[in-house]
């Protein structure tokens, strides 16, 4: 019988054990994917210790995005028929060998991708699209900043901003991370933890101000990247790793530059039309090859908790996949 990830209350990975887990036929609008690959983010391990700005409800099987095979369809599918390789998200549910998923939320993996590279790319690349294209306005020969360059939404947001015309700079913590957002595409790296960070940044810019910045990461890092931006500067507010932060009204004022918040989940119930055309884009661009995720360390299924740990920690340099 499939088995799943699961727990009864909210806590740690340690607190999740593996259970025989049936998925149900797919009902109209669903489909059922024997799952053959995880992505494990930081969010999914705060999610599952219950400290998520969402709450889901219990007993709760983690996850947001994976990669499989269509192992049934309902009614009024069409987009994607059984046997198709699929890769999608779902808050939750994720974390099993068997899930039935809304069938929207899933689409065909474009032939460039693996089914490891697959099971990450959704929610990253829309979301790194999203803020990019529809929240930053950033437009050709713009530079674009990227903090926690080396993580999940950070490598998409690199290989997007390329895509666009763009001149990336990649901030990340250590060599490995800086060298993997080069081969991500990034024009140039600097150290996040240097004590000339905005000195290093506008080296990496040429003297010329920040038009956008992409954050991830929140907390120490707010103040001093808010204050490389130019004058119309754009500061994505993506996630806070590193802790939410304060950040005083006046410098937004002096700097004449707008703090933007980017919520994929508001997104797509606002503007589901938009969210579609959105995957349609970062799907071309990936069947293009320009966009592809980087992979850092496979686990097994059965090593969940390591696994979610590494995510949590954010010492891989890549992404975290189980394998199924």
């Amino acid at each position: 019988m499939p088995r799943a990830i699961i727990a009864d209350l909210f806590g740690p990975p340690e607190a999740y054990v593996i259970r025989e887990h049936t998925a149900p036929d797919p009902g109209p609008g669903q489909i059922r994917v024997a799952v053959k690959a995880i992505g494990i983010s930081y969010v999914d391990v705060l999610t599952a210790a219950g400290n998520y700005q969402v709450t889901p409800p219990l007993p709760f099987i983690p996850g947001s995005e994976c990669a499989g095979i269509v192992e049934a369809v309902g009614e009024g599918v069409t987009h994607v028929a059984v046997g198709d390789r699929v890769m999608g998200s779902s808050f939750g549910g994720i974390f099993a060998e068997v899930g039935t998923f809304r069938a929207s939320s899933f689409n065909k993996v474009p032939d460039a991708l693996s089914l490891e590279e697959a099971a990450v790319f959704p929610p990253s690349y829309t979301t790194g699209y999203h803020a990019l294209v529809q929240r930053g306005r950033l437009e050709p020969g713009e530079t674009l900043l990227v903090l926690g360059a080396a993580g999940a939404t950070g490598i998409a947001a690199i290989q997007i901003g390329k895509s666009l015309g763009a001149r990336v700079i990649a901030s990340a913590s250590s060599e490995d991370k800086r060298q993997l957002c080069l081969k991500a595409g990034a024009d140039a790296v600097v150290n996040t933890r240097s004590e000339d960070w905005r000195g290093e940044v506008k080296a990496a810019g040429e003297g010329k101000p920040i038009d956008v910045v992409f954050d991830p990461v929140g907390g120490d890092m707010t103040d001093p990247a808010f204050r490389t931006l130019g004058y119309d500067g754009r500061y994505l507010v993506i996630g806070f790793t590193g802790g939410i932060s304060s950040l005083k009204t006046n410098l937004p004022l002096v700097k004449t530059a707008s703090l933007i918040g980017v919520q994929l989940r508001t997104f797509g119930e606002a503007e589901p039309a938009k969210i579609a055309a959105n995957m349609v884009k970062v799907l071309e661009l990936a069947g293009q090859g320009k966009l592809r995720p980087v992979i850092g360390k496979v686990y097994a299924f059965d090593d969940y908790r390591e696994a979610m740990n590494a995510a949590f920690k954010g010492e891989v340099a890549g992404r975290v996949v189980m394998k199924v």
